[in-house]
């Protein structure tokens, strides 16, 4: 026996079956949308009996959810336009760091055209003493460099590529090692070198660089850019 309900679909031209409510068209049968939904619960109002108001409470929070529905699908749009947009612009940013040198993780430095190298120690905690060395290819140390005592963070420093003995040490390339401690005890650090990107890669999703000296690196390393 049809229901007050089914007679209200009927009008709308929309069919109720077994697996649930869906709107009928001329041409196929769709889901019941936002819009059909909204005009159900309409002509249910104008033609429910005024001494036995329908119950709308589940109507209502159904259409909250459309609501929520279609919020989530716009912010949706928006992230995906946005995702595109960026993604058009990593390719062009991953060619500009060619021909650039950059600062990050590596313990092999390249000599500048003027003689010697820059570089930088980051330390994870406070240290008493840094001591950056630099070597040549066959390990024979060519410069200590004392920077002190140093904070945790990232210190400087500035070689003149002059030995110990006051010799030039010429371009490399260079190894440099560095220790650091406080009270006797060793303070994890790492060196920064400068040096130039040869070629970059984004087919992995991630752009990577390569690197004169310490070959191939995610882009996220690179802790400044010269």
């Amino acid at each position: 026996m049809a229901t007050s309900f089914d007679t209200t679909l009927s009008k709308l031209g929309i069919s109720r079956t077994t697996s649930g409510v869906t709107a009928t068209t001329k041409k196929s049968a769709e889901t019941l949308d936002q819009s059909s939904f909204l005009k159900l619960m309409t002509a249910q109002m104008k033609n429910q009996d005024p001494f036995a108001p329908v119950d709308n409470t589940q109507m209502v929070a159904q259409m909250a959810q459309f609501s929520s529905l279609a919020g989530i699908s716009e912010m949706s749009t928006t992230l995906k336009a946005i995702q595109d947009k960026l993604g058009a612009g990593t390719t062009a940013d991953a060619v500009s760091y060619v021909g650039r040198t950059v600062l990050t993780a590596g313990n092999t430095a390249y000599g500048r055209t003027g003689g010697g190298i820059a570089g930088a120690v980051e330390l994870a905690g406070d240290a008493s003493k840094v001591l950056v060395t630099i070597s040549d290819a066959n390990g024979q140390t060519l410069k200590s460099l004392s920077l002190g005592a140093q904070p945790q963070g990232t210190a400087s420093y500035d070689w003149d590529g002059t030995t110990d003995d006051g010799a030039d040490a010429g371009s490399g390339p260079f190894t440099v090692t560095v220790t650091a401690q406080k009270n006797g005890m060793t303070v994890p650090s790492t060196n920064l070198a400068w040096a130039p990107v040869q070629s970059v890669s984004t087919a992995t999703g991630t752009t990577m660089l390569t690197v004169a000296g310490l070959g191939t690196i995610p882009a996220a390393n690179v802790r400044q850019i010269g």
